[in-house]
């Protein structure tokens, strides 16, 4: 950046004397927040691995006081301190995507729906087609297509799609949560809130 300018949005350089003072300060604050949230990024990332790393050890250990070896980084756990008053969670969550055989799925249950709805209410068809409707993003929900499986439909071509939609399910990666709670004076656990807009 030359010395005496100031960039703006648009990628111009600007003369600083020509930004207003206004737009100066308002500058100055919004990096002052960013630079202190960026620090905090990186102090609640260090207390995650932190967590993570406590909890897995403390499992490792216990399992082995039984003769067991821990399995691995899978699986959610639950521990509560000696007086149960706090609770540490640790849940993993796969983050799951269907490949394209969940579109041959859908066509096999289109042709279902189609031979079932005939003379019937069109809104039989409305609702299989919600499952399938897309985000703003383009994804489809994919806890309302695996819902689908639990309905108990005793048709062959329809089992044949259940079938498929289940093969067409993948896990292409999995997320680490973990959460914090105290008990309150009626028993009920509270999260301890690590969210900015939970505070």
């Amino acid at each position: 950046m030359p010395a005496g300018y100031w960039e703006d949005g648009n990628g111009n350089l600007i003369p600083a004397d020509k930004v207003k003072p206004v737009d100066k300060a308002r500058d100055k604050t919004v990096r002052k927040l960013i630079k202190a949230a960026r620090e905090l990024e990186v102090t609640l990332g260090q207390f995650k691995l932190l967590a993570m790393g406590e909890v897995e050890d403390f499992v490792t250990a216990s399992a082995a006081e039984h003769g067991v070896t821990w399995g691995g980084k899978k699986g959610n756990i639950s521990l509560t301190s000696f007086d149960a008053r706090f609770k540490v969670e640790r849940a993993m969550q796969d983050q799951l995507m269907f490949d394209e055989r969940l579109q041959v799925a859908k066509q096999i249950i289109d042709e279902c729906v189609h031979a079932w709805s005939k003379g019937a209410n069109k809104n039989i068809q409305a609702l299989v087609q919600q499952a399938f409707q897309v985000d703003k993003a383009g994804n489809i929900s994919t806890a309302r297509v695996l819902g689908l499986r639990s309905l108990k439909i005793e048709d062959e071509q329809w089992q044949r799609a259940m079938n498929l939609i289940s093969d067409a399910c993948k896990a292409v990666s999995t997320t680490a949560y973990i959460r914090f709670y105290e008990r309150d004076d009626n028993g009920k656990y509270q999260p301890i809130a690590l969210s900015l807009a939970a505070v």
